[in-house]
């Protein structure tokens, strides 16, 4: 019986398997057994669709969503995502007040931050859910450890005042997708002995929490009460050295494919694309892939990247353009309309984004992210039902 070839995907699409996301929520709720788990969907779920990526990891039992901006928190729940959102990237005149009515838990990490969130709890005339950031050896955001005292007594005021209630102490790590980098047994020291002091204080967190996905995978000493999966949600591993997504127990979510647009015979000698980085060799045949650099393929994997046509692997021929990239097919014979993959899970035989993050020099993390906005995303098994 022949089997029915699957429907053409158009110029270009990105499937996201959202059966696949729920079974990675469901594998690392199990490697942190003890600990709940936040689901975090910053930048638009790292390319997958915030929304629906929020909704199935809350059906797999995530119990807290998080994103960077207020502003990606604030449109989850104008969406109608429930229960625990937490954002943690503020800047000076951000929607507080917004925040607050919205019943957003908001990451704090200075004084400057702790004086507006009271100052818009004042004006919503309910207090702020905050959680407290430490600055364990990340030198990014958070509080460092000679100011940590004046943020705990400030914090502790205003929840005395009724402007805040501290909901948690968090921080984040800097090398946890390097196994055995002494900063991380650092970090871990650090992180303890700021919460035992601002527990000391009287602050009495819901949550306190560091594990990001590498050390949600690796670092069960760094659980404590809630670990916050990122790129593992999505069934990519957080670094080559931990392992693949399938030696993780992992499950790739999206899959970028393209729609054969032109094919063509040209002769030995022929420039391809942009500064004919790539002449024939030989009479030959190309195959137009309809996607590019204004898509979020990374230009700078021109020449090296891979796609999958009819079973078999062809790399970009010449520069990879705004919104196409040749490939040689050789003598193959190709019909415009057959799908390029460019990545996906690799069960059968495709690339995978890592594939592509080392075609491009990058890492993973990257490529599923920078896929841009006017790749249609088609979420598939958007319910359990």
């Amino acid at each position: 019986m022949t089997q029915t070839p699957p429907p053409p995907p158009g110029r270009v699409r990105a499937e996201i398997d959202l059966d696949a996301l729920r079974a990675n929520v469901r594998s690392l709720r199990a490697r942190a057994p003890r600990a709940a788990l936040m689901a975090v969907v910053k930048s638009d779920a790292y390319g997958h669709g915030a929304v629906p990526c929020a909704r199935a990891a809350i059906e797999a039992g995530a119990t807290w969503v998080g994103t960077a901006t207020p502003q990606e928190a604030l449109a989850l729940r104008a969406a109608g995502i429930p229960g625990r959102i937490m954002c943690w990237l503020w800047a000076p005149g951000d929607p507080w007040r917004e925040g607050i009515e919205a019943d957003l838990d908001m990451s704090v990490s200075g004084m400057w931050a702790l004086a507006e969130v009271t100052a818009a709890a004042r004006e919503a005339g309910r207090p702020a859910r905050i959680q407290l950031k430490a600055d364990t050896g990340l030198g990014r955001n958070g509080c460092q450890s000679a100011d940590w005292p004046e943020l705990v007594a400030a914090a502790l005021a205003a929840q005395a005042e009724g402007t805040v209630t501290v909901t948690g102490l968090w921080s984040h790590l800097a090398c946890a997708d390097e196994p055995g980098h002494p900063s991380i047994d650092r970090q871990l020291t650090v992180f303890r002995e700021m919460v035992a002091y601002a527990e000391g204080e009287g602050v009495d967190p819901e949550v306190r929490h560091l594990a990001n996905s590498p050390a949600t995978l690796t670092l069960p000493e760094s659980h404590f009460d809630l670990v916050r999966t990122g790129i593992a949600m999505y069934g990519v591993s957080p670094a080559p050295e931990l392992g693949t997504a399938q030696e993780l127990g992992l499950r790739p979510v999206m899959t970028l494919a393209a729609s054969i647009a032109l094919v063509k015979r040209v002769p030995a000698g022929h420039g391809v694309s942009y500064g004919h980085h790539y002449i024939t060799s030989e009479e030959t045949t190309l195959g137009l892939v309809p996607a590019g650099y204004g898509d979020g393929i990374p230009r700078h994997a021109s020449g090296r990247a891979p796609v999958m046509i009819g079973g078999e692997w062809h790399r970009a021929a010449g520069r990879i353009a705004m919104d196409q990239f040749v490939v040689d097919l050789g003598g193959r014979k190709i019909q415009e309309g057959a799908e390029a993959i460019l990545f996906g899970p690799g069960t059968r035989g495709e690339p995978t984004a890592q594939d592509w993050a080392e075609a491009a020099d990058t890492i993973a993390y990257e490529i599923v992210t920078r896929i841009g906005a006017r790749v249609p995303r088609i979420h598939l098994h958007p319910t359990q039902a």
